[in-house]
This record gives C-alpha cells, sequence and structure tokens, in this order.
C-alpha cells in the first residue's frame, strides 16, 4: 500500500499519485491571507487489493486548534487504513476513525474542530463518508453528476432541498455556518450508498476553499473530461485568481484550499 499525507502542504502545484489503474492529482495550500499555515488536510491511500481513499478535513477557522484537529483525523484514518489487511473491509475502519479522532479533538482541543469527507473506491464502486461541509462528488464524462455530499449546515440543507440556488449559495451570508462536525458531542457520520464508477467518470474531494471560489456548473466543466492534470491545474490557477482579487467577475473567498480529482487510467 502506498500512502500520501498532506498536512501543513504549501504546495505551489498539483502532485500527481497513481498505482495501475488509477491517477490522483492533489492540492493543498494555504489562504493567501495567511500563508503560514494550513488548517487544511488531506490524504490518499493506494491499497494492495486495487482499492483507493480519499480524505479531505477542514480545520474550523478561528478556532485555536483547527490545523491540529484536522491533522488529528487524517493521522487517524492513516493509523487504521495501515493496520487492514488487504482485501478487508474498510467501512468500519473508516467510522471507528471518525468516532475516535471526534473524541480525542474533544478531548485534546475543546472548542475546536473539523470537517472531514471520505471518498472510498472499491470493486467498481464509490463510497462516502461526511461530516461538514467539505464536498465529495463523482461526474461522469458527459457532466452528469453522479454523487454529491451534502453540506452539513443550514445554506448546504437549503440547496439539496431546492431552496437555494447553488450558485447563489456561493454568496450567501451564513455559508461558512456549519452545524456538524468533529469536536461536537452531537457529531454524526452521515454514510453514502454505494454508486458505480464508470471507466471516465471523475471523483473529486475538495474543502470549501474551492467550493466556495468555483460555481457548480463551472467545476463540473473543468473536471468532467480532458487531461486530469490540466484540469487540477485549472483549478488552482483560478481560485488563486479570485482569491487574489484579479477575477473582475466574481468576488473571490480567500480561504485554504484542498481537492484531490481520481480518475481510472486507460489501458
Amino acid at each position: 500500500m502506498s500512502s500520501h499525507l498532506l498536512i501543513g502542504e504549501r504546495s505551489d502545484a498539483p502532485r500527481e499519485f497513481r498505482n495501475d489503474s488509477f491517477e490522483v492529482w492533489a492540492h493543498s495550500r494555504p489562504s493567501p491571507e495567511h500563508r503560514e499555515h494550513s488548517d487544511d488536510a488531506a490524504a490518499v491511500w493506494m491499497r494492495a487489493d486495487g482499492s483507493v481513499l480519499l480524505a479531505v478535513a477542514d480545520g474550523m477557522g478561528g478556532t485555536p486548534h483547527g490545523a491540529e484537529s484536522a491533522a488529528t483525523a487524517i493521522r487517524l484514518l492513516d493509523a487504521g487504513v495501515s493496520g487492514a489487511v488487504a482485501g478487508d473491509d474498510l467501512r468500519g475502519v473508516v467510522l471507528d476513525a471518525f468516532e475516535g479522532a471526534n473524541q480525542q479533538i474533544i478531548d485534546q482541543f475543546a472548542g475546536s474542530g473539523t470537517t472531514l469527507v471520505v471518498g472510498e473506491l472499491f470493486d467498481g464502486e464509490v463510497r462516502t463518508y461526511n461530516v461538514g461541509d467539505s464536498a465529495a462528488m463523482l461526474v461522469g464524462q458527459r457532466g452528469r453528476v453522479k454523487l454529491e455530499t451534502i453540506a452539513h449546515s443550514p445554506v448546504g440543507y437549503g440547496v439539496a432541498a431546492g431552496l437555494i440556488d447553488p450558485e447563489a449559495a456561493l454568496e450567501h451570508e451564513d455559508r461558512h455556518f456549519i452545524s456538524n462536525h468533529l469536536g461536537s458531542r452531537s457529531m454524526h457520520v452521515e454514510l453514502g450508498s454505494s454508486y458505480s464508477f464508470a471507466a471516465r467518470d471523475t471523483l473529486l474531494l475538495a474543502s470549501d476553499g474551492l467550493m466556495d471560489n468555483i460555481a457548480p456548473a463551472e467545476l463540473i466543466e473543468i473536471v468532467r473530461c480532458g487531461p486530469l492534470g490540466d484540469a487540477a491545474h485549472r483549478l488552482v490557477g483560478l481560485c488563486e485568481e479570485r482569491m487574489d482579487g484579479r477575477d473582475a467577475r466574481v468576488e473571490g473567498k480567500p480561504d485554504d484550499m484542498t481537492f484531490l480529482l481520481l480518475r481510472a487510467l486507460r489501458s
């Protein structure tokens, strides 16, 4: 198994990880407003049995231990996945990591917290686990969204119910308020159904630093087809342009920004 942890990253450009079946492009960097540290963390695990696990955590900004909370979640996941036997179902391992990280954050970093979204790819299917407003999305080559997690927030639930337009949500005054996170005694994990992963599908996991700066339709168009590395570099450039205020069409939202993009390699 190969594991790649992105904790405290200050990447200038996306990095590629791959095995015999999949390519993953990863990027994580701090907000342009505080370039010295990031509250985001992420990881990629490529297992000997061909399964892949992706994770993104976004420590709660404004709390004293947001970065440590995100790192705790990723490291506990890493310990569980690294200790699992090839071929084992990881569902229990992942759920145990969510619960363990939640308790550890409560015990060690009271008042802080983190989101955590996990995407598990196994036997041609994708399953997600989610707490908070970091996102997972499965997009087909023609742009059909096959899977999309719901942000655990009033705005996220409003979008899911059709009460708030997805693009209008980017400007909503309550968009940063989340109602579910690790580090809370009321934390709950949303376990998604399994979805078929087609040969040309793209799986995206991202913190809100990406999702708050690129509209859903625009994001889908960028990642749905074409070389995956090109899509990763385009996402980075667009977010940087908007966060730095160089795109007059869109009001950027400076924030730590992390994403993972996965696609099957063509034989």
